[in-house]
């Protein structure tokens, strides 16, 4: 009897836990949704008011503020694991008067989207991840994926080095398709808690301007630079991130659950 009066608590201890831990995760989401609100506001729908230079300005900035971030660390999730979360990334574009030229209304140099993001650790290294993200009051709409590979997993004494392979797909606009593809390789050295981490990549960029006879595609690349830090709370994660892509500056959090 007292062995059975033990483990009675157990069981509302784990449902409060796990009660929280998504009472935090709703909470993340609506916060990101309502910072993201009012920085955009208004639709990309003159690109024929654009010249080719401008289109290829305004190409740039997309593709670096609309690219994948990794928002994580280099560390394998492993069989098991999964890292499912929320986050807001504010993108300062360079090219801010192009893009008001592009768009039927007043529009913000500095661009938040809030993503939903999920990963999936798979066998021998691997891992694969997938973000959808919906900007409010506008008609821009992106998704993508990656798939990571743990060359050195990490340890106690080694830090985890993974190779990442990236894209994302821009939807909701009529006058304009975004494409890109990333290749990056990141570090990673758990800390207790925190696992700060850095990478360098490569960002391949292609964008068609659909329907608009006096511009044509561009295809580009772009150089990206990023460095973030994930803080575990038990099965609760916060992860801060910094990236430049091409001339675009972003800073990211973002809210989970990694198990």
């Amino acid at each position: 009897m007292i062995g059975v009066f033990c483990l009675l608590p157990r069981v509302p201890i784990r449902r409060n836990r796990k009660e929280k831990m998504l009472r935090n995760l709703k909470i993340a989401l609506i916060v990101s949704l309502l910072a993201a609100g009012p920085a955009w506001g208004q639709d990309i729908d003159r690109l024929q008011q654009l010249n080719q230079a401008q289109f290829r300005l305004l190409s740039e900035d997309l593709g670096g503020a609309l690219s994948y971030y990794a928002q994580t660390s280099a560390e394998p999730l492993g069989v098991t694991g999964f890292d499912i979360g929320v986050g807001v990334t504010a993108a300062k574009l360079k090219n801010t008067a192009v893009l008001q030229q592009a768009s039927s209304g007043t529009v913000d140099s500095t661009l938040l989207v809030p993503t939903l993001r999920v990963h999936k650790g798979l066998p021998l290294g691997f891992d694969i991840g997938a973000i959808y993200a919906a900007i409010p009051d506008s008609n821009m709409r992106y998704y993508g994926g990656e798939l990571r590979y743990a060359i050195f997993q990490g340890g106690v004494a080694m830090a985890a080095v993974g190779l990442r392979g990236s894209f994302t797909k821009l939807s909701g606009v009529d006058q304009l398709g975004i494409d890109t593809r990333g290749l990056d390789l990141s570090i990673s050295k758990g800390l207790g808690f925190i696992t700060p981490y850095a990478g360098i990549g490569k960002v391949w960029v292609q964008s068609d301007p659909k329907g608009v006879a006096t511009l044509r595609s561009e295809d580009f690349s772009l150089n990206k630079v990023f460095v973030g830090i994930g803080m575990n709370f038990l099965a609760f994660n916060v992860n801060l991130e910094a990236d430049k892509t091409g001339d675009v500056t972003a800073f990211s959090v973002k809210f989970g659950a990694r198990f």
